[in-house]
């Protein structure tokens, strides 16, 4: 088995995860926020039930998640049709 490596800026894990987990009281968005980040970059197409399985949350958490990191303007959330798939882009606006 090939041992991955991630890279994280050191404002998520200096800043960002106090802000969410402790002014915020959403764990489960830095969660959300740390999976998504480890996809790379650019617009990853995922569904909600794996990004569930991804994170170890339920799919009701993943949306509420994904729902206040867009409003946070952390992620940018977009579809080209109602029944398509979300694909997820992380931002980094303290950059």
């Amino acid at each position: 088995m090939t041992e991955k490596h991630y890279k994280l800026d050191g404002y998520v894990l200096d800043t960002l995860m106090r802000d969410l987990v402790g002014h915020d009281h959403r764990p489960s968005a830095f969660l959300v926020y740390i999976a998504l980040s480890a996809l790379g970059e650019g617009a990853v197409p995922l569904s909600h039930a794996q990004l569930a399985e991804r994170t170890g949350l339920s799919k009701r958490s993943v949306q509420a998640a994904a729902l206040h990191l867009a409003e946070r303007k952390l992620i940018r959330a977009s579809r080209t049709s109602p029944t398509d798939v979300t694909r997820y882009e992380v931002l980094t606006p303290w950059r």
